[in-house]
């Protein structure tokens, strides 16, 4: 079967979003809104890197999609398309057929359009979404907005993800392979978060990139971390590693007025938020735990860090 052969059959749908040109030519065409600005992010997959070898299909066709969905949500923005690039080692209709599916299921959930890509050859599996989405001029919500007395917070709870990976037939599980972007939350952010970012790296690592861009710092109380009851029952220094290291999260973590935060609970209230600190002016990220102050040396995922087998 050659490439244009797996588009036809695979990758091309009819569009679930306004598209003036699609799959299947050279380039695809979007008319932009009135008065919006265009959000764009990419994202790369790679097997045996990023999720394990032996998972199924459908949901590598699901995280690949949400993952980059989070990373919308996180500007603020609605999601609108995406671009596919798929290298392939070789031609499996059962994976093709399962990971397709999985794709259009994410992109119909949130009302996303496949528009275009590229089919390749090659030793390894890996595969790369661009998503496109939309944001009122000016109101995006970048990195490096946070103020001194912002709370900070985060939504759903965190280290899922790394303890379904850590524990594979847990039923979290299903948090590392089946992602929920924030979508709605993102949106509902727009105008009244100084900052946000969505968590993939680890909730320490990634506050530390706001803090970072926004030139000040934080207490983070471990106390008030929302976790999920199988993490709550490990010890201290596990739940907290998993928690704030971990990663694939995709939760989004914000800074907000109080003011604001009330207002937001008032717009939306589907997503469970969780204040879990306060920035301050002192450029440091401090961790306090019924307040008493705590060392801890975690470390965020590292794409270039040495892995061992």
């Amino acid at each position: 079967m050659a490439e244009f052969s797996i588009i036809d059959t695979y990758f091309n749908r009819p569009s679930y979003s306004s598209v003036d040109l699609g799959v299947g030519d050279d380039s695809a065409l979007l008319t932009p809104p009135p008065q919006q600005q265009l959000v764009i992010c990419a994202d790369t997959l790679v097997a045996g890197r990023h999720f394990p070898i032996d998972t199924d299909p459908h949901a590598i066709g699901w995280k690949s999609v949400a993952v980059n969905l989070s990373d919308i949500a996180a500007m603020g923005a609605k999601p609108q398309s995406i671009l596919l690039a798929l290298s392939l080692p070789q031609i499996d209709h059962h994976w093709l057929k399962g990971f397709s599916q999985g794709l259009y299921d994410c992109c119909d959930q949130f009302g996303v359009s496949l528009i275009g890509g590229d089919t390749t050859q090659s030793p390894h599996l890996t595969l790369s979404v661009t998503a496109l989405g939309w944001v009122d001029i000016g109101k995006a919500v970048p990195r490096s907005g946070a103020q001194a007395g912002d709370l900070i917070c985060v939504s759903g709870t965190v280290g899922d993800a790394a303890f379904g990976l850590k524990y594979p037939d847990h039923a979290l599980k299903k948090r590392l392979d089946y992602p929920t972007p924030r979508c709605e939350l993102g949106q509902a952010l727009k105008g009244l978060a100084h900052s946000m970012i969505d968590v993939s790296d680890g909730l320490a690592q990634d506050l530390g990139h706001i803090l970072k861009a926004s030139h000040v710092g934080a207490d983070l109380h471990l106390d008030q971390l929302p976790l999920s009851p199988a993490l709550q029952a490990l010890p201290n220094q596990q739940k907290w590693q998993l928690a704030l290291a971990g990663g694939d999260d995709y939760e989004l973590c914000f800074t907000i007025p109080s003011p604001a935060l009330d207002e937001l609970k008032a717009r939306h209230c589907d997503t469970p938020i969780t204040v879990i600190g306060v920035v301050k002016e002192t450029q440091q990220l401090d961790f306090y735990h019924h307040q008493q102050p705590q060392e801890l040396e975690l470390q965020g995922y590292q794409h270039f860090a040495k892995t061992t087998n």
